[in-house]
């Protein structure tokens, strides 16, 4: 699966994310957007961007988008992710909310 097959939201933070661009991942959130990942929500532009850098500096990840389906609302991406971190690659759900152009809410788990 391609990029090119993801909304364009999720498109562009998949590819920011990769590129451990941190202002660009932060730029696909709306400005209220909650990230919830390794248990813990963080909600608003500068604890997005914060969770980006955390993640980027101790994981390096990349994703590798497998799948994308609609769910309740909510598009759901399957990618495998590759990094510095136990069980590398791991297969995670990614479970985003997208209003207008942006991602509202993010909520990544196995």
């Amino acid at each position: 699966m391609t990029t090119t097959d993801l909304p364009d939201a999720i498109a562009a933070f998949v590819k920011a994310a990769n590129a451990q661009d941190l202002n660009g991942v932060a730029a696909c959130f709306a400005d209220d957007a909650v990230v919830r990942d390794e248990g813990r929500d963080r909600g608003g532009a500068q604890a997005i961007r914060d969770w980006a850098e955390e993640v980027s500096q101790k994981y390096r990840p990349v994703l590798e988008p497998l799948s994308v389906n609609a769910e309740n609302g909510r598009t759901v991406l399957i990618g495998r992710v590759s990094g510095a971190f136990p069980g590398s690659p791991l297969d995670l759900h990614y479970r985003f909310t997208i209003k207008g152009n942006k991602i509202s809410r993010l909520e990544i788990a196995p």
